[in-house]
């Protein structure tokens, strides 16, 4: 086989087994779409439908016009975006500091807080509904913006810190030369060189505050505080059709509440990439 053919055979392998991921990927978001536009009648018809016959945006109008799933989103956003802020502004401080200062049990600290994103959920759940109760917080908002911090601070505050240690010691110097303080460094000097990384950590937390399951479904109990996971869990034994799951609502749900992570996400994309890759190399 010439070099040419072997180019052009690896090429082509190369495009296949992207299609393929590419395929196994988006199929997913698809089919969501495509059963919360498909009537009832059409979403289990044999053979399958790839695309509904008479497609239909009823679905849509029936959970827009559900006043507890529009409530609900309101509650993510409110959850989730004070989540994302307090983890953004107590784990920028905690960065700053395991990155740029050298002090006794600093490796230590940093792996403690690393070892924090290794427990799952569950395993620290019966605690943190203990410590709610008896704080007066169940079934308050308060309860999940508190909560998520477990697994949203550990998390900023380690990629932050690699974002720090790559920034240029004589920086500080200068600012210091100038009368700054440690904060006023921190704050007009760091923070601006440090917006990828806070763009990137902070869509990731806000994201993962945004999809959580677990301690909503604890810590909340009347419809009014709940969030959209919740929200649209319980479609299936709010709706009122006896033993018929309503997937079309629960899949246009579903839909819903992606386009905010699909439009932040679209919007600091540049900032994203940046993000990613700005910590991996120091300089």
């Amino acid at each position: 086989m010439s070099r040419t053919q072997s180019y052009y055979l690896s090429r082509t392998l190369f495009y296949i087994v992207l299609a393929i991921i590419f395929v196994y990927i988006v199929f997913p978001f698809y089919w969501a779409f495509r059963s919360s536009i498909s009537p009832d009648g059409e979403l289990f018809v044999t053979p399958v439908h790839w695309w509904p016959a008479e497609p239909t945006f009823a679905h849509y109008q029936q959970v827009l016009t559900d006043g507890g799933f529009v409530t609900a989103l309101g509650n993510s956003a409110l959850v989730a975006s004070s989540s994302t802020l307090l983890s953004l502004f107590i784990g920028t401080v905690g960065a700053y500091a395991l990155g740029r200062f050298r002090f006794r049990g600093r490796l230590p600290v940093m792996y403690l807080i690393l070892s924090m994103t290794m427990f799952p959920s569950i395993a620290i759940l019966g605690s943190l509904f203990d410590l709610v109760r008896r704080f007066g917080l169940y079934n308050n908002l308060l309860s999940l913006v508190i909560t998520y911090l477990v697994f949203t601070l550990p998390f900023t505050v380690w990629v932050l810190t690699s974002f720090f240690q790559s920034l240029p010691k004589e920086l500080e110097e200068a600012a210091y030369v100038d009368g700054c303080t440690p904060l006023q460094t921190l704050y007009k000097v760091m923070l601006p060189l440090v917006a990828p990384g806070l763009v990137t950590t902070g869509l990731l937390a806000f994201i993962a505050a945004w999809n959580e399951f677990l301690f909503a479904v604890s810590f909340l109990q009347t419809p009014d505080k709940r969030t959209v996971p919740l929200a649209i869990f319980l479609f299936a034994t709010s709706s009122g059709g006896g033993y018929e799951i309503p997937w079309g609502a629960i899949m246009a749900g579903t839909v819903i509440v992606t386009v905010p992570l699909i439009a932040l996400t679209l919007i600091f994309q540049n900032r994203i990439i940046s993000g990613l890759t700005a910590g991996a190399v120091k300089g």
